[in-house]
């Protein structure tokens, strides 16, 4: 199931199966790691920007670069509040 990054809860996790942005917001991006391919896993995402666990890493993306991200979503938290 495809999904962007801002819709997804925390917990939820998958992987990024692409980016729908300009070349600049695409390079920039893939030079913070989110490549094709790569596992990532919500920790926050409320209000304010998105935290991700991406290869080990913490790291906050903005909501507008956050809507960019595509990914394959592997739910593992559906149906918890």
């Amino acid at each position: 199931m495809t999904k962007m990054l801002t819709t997804l809860r925390k917990g939820d996790g998958g992987k990024v199966i692409g980016i729908d942005a300009g070349k600049t917001a695409t390079k920039r991006l893939y030079e913070m790691g989110f490549n094709t391919g790569a596992s990532v896993k919500i920790i926050k995402n409320d209000s304010g920007p998105v935290i991700v666990s991406l290869n080990g890493s913490k790291m906050a993306v903005g909501r507008g670069l956050a809507g960019k991200i595509q990914l394959e979503a592997t739910e593992q938290n559906a149906g918890c509040i």
